[in-house]
């Protein structure tokens, strides 16, 4: 079973920040045996600490230090987005309540007073890391399901605009004789054929700077150019992925008993990305160069990656070979040259 990413394992890590070495020595012996710990003896190294290592889970923070005070330190780390999501629980002998209300109101999570009470202690503390393990599960989900760009604004707004990129390189790849292939196989052994592929797949596109976008039952569906800065490398880089996916399945082919093999399409122009749905939102791309893309895949030959001109006109002549397939009839778009592409020999 594939879980994404979302199992965890190991203790949590918690960085205590006090500038008393008994109230340092008093919380790392009450917490060492449930969580890692790490010290610090002031706000300025708490930011540093914290912004140079993304395994702390949760700081515990004093309020009256030297250097930089916790509610300072509170404020550059949660002016980050690198580190705004660390919880921070302020550790605090100030009973005021416009104290805590100043805390809370700069991003903190909690306060614990001092002296203090072991139970109250280790209760808060994981009540909140229980909490920073679900928004890290949540996180890592929607990172399967939503490019970066997508999460942040939704974080931000709440909604996602659809957006035109004007360059971009679209690839379609099928499995050939899917049918034939799933008639025998058990759905068990087919979802695991499938998962272990696209599995790869996603290696190889994720190492190429490009995006994946879906995928449909054996059709899988990439894209470049597609992040937030345009990439006037998007066809090379995409060129390159499709080239290494299907490396990538002959090499499977050789140490695997069921055999597969795909054909690739590539073209390059503009398309429209957005969010699709309400209830369950699918982030998808569209458009007529998708379509163009998706049409030239179907007339392509198995284990080639086929593109259109416009692709080619984008690609480096010392990087690939062009060989031209003649004139296609594609579905609804009319007559288009159709080129297969492959590697330089000297590459």
């Amino acid at each position: 079973m594939n879980s994404f990413g979302l199992t965890t394992s190991g203790k949590n890590t918690i960085l205590i920040v006090d500038d008393s070495v008994e109230n340092l020595q008093l919380l790392t012996a009450l917490l060492k045996d449930t969580y890692n710990i790490k010290v610090a003896k002031n706000g300025l190294k708490a930011v540093e600490l914290v912004t140079k290592d993304a395994t702390i889970d949760l700081v515990l923070m004093d309020v009256m230090m030297p250097e930089m005070d916790g509610y300072t330190a509170c404020q550059h780390l949660k002016s980050n987005e690198l580190t705004a999501s660390v919880p921070i629980i302020f550790l605090t002998s100030l009973n005021e309540a416009s104290d805590e209300t100043k805390g809370f109101a700069i991003g903190g999570a909690d306060f614990i007073s001092k002296p203090f009470n072991a139970q109250v202690v280790h209760a808060r503390i994981k009540t909140h890391i229980d909490l920073q393990i679900e928004r890290q599960k949540s996180d890592a989900l929607l990172r399967y399901l939503l490019p970066s760009t997508v999460i942040q604004e939704l974080k931000k707004t709440g909604g996602y605009q659809p957006v035109i990129h004007e360059h971009t390189s679209i690839m379609f790849c099928d499995m050939v004789d899917y049918t034939g292939i799933t008639s025998h196989l058990p759905p068990t052994v087919l979802v695991d054929e499938l998962t272990d592929i696209f599995t790869g797949f996603d290696e190889v596109i994720t190492s190429n700077g490009c995006m994946r976008i879906k995928t449909l039952g054996d059709g899988y569906m990439a894209a470049s150019g597609v992040g937030g800065k345009v990439d006037m490398q998007h066809a090379e880089k995409l060129v390159t992925a499709g080239l290494e996916i299907i490396d990538f399945l002959d090499k499977r082919n050789s140490t695997h008993e069921q055999q597969w093999t795909c054909r690739v399409g590539i073209h390059s122009g503009s398309l429209i990305s957005g969010l699709v749905g309400k209830t369950r939102c699918q982030f998808d791309v569209m458009g007529d160069d998708v379509n163009i893309a998706s049409r030239v895949e179907s007339n392509g030959h198995p284990m080639k990656l086929t593109i259109t001109e416009a692709t080619a006109s984008l690609l480096a002549p010392s990087m690939f070979k062009l060989e031209q397939l003649g004139m296609a009839d594609l579905k609804g778009k009319g007559e288009m040259m159709l080129i297969d592409v492959s590697r330089v020999s000297n590459q």
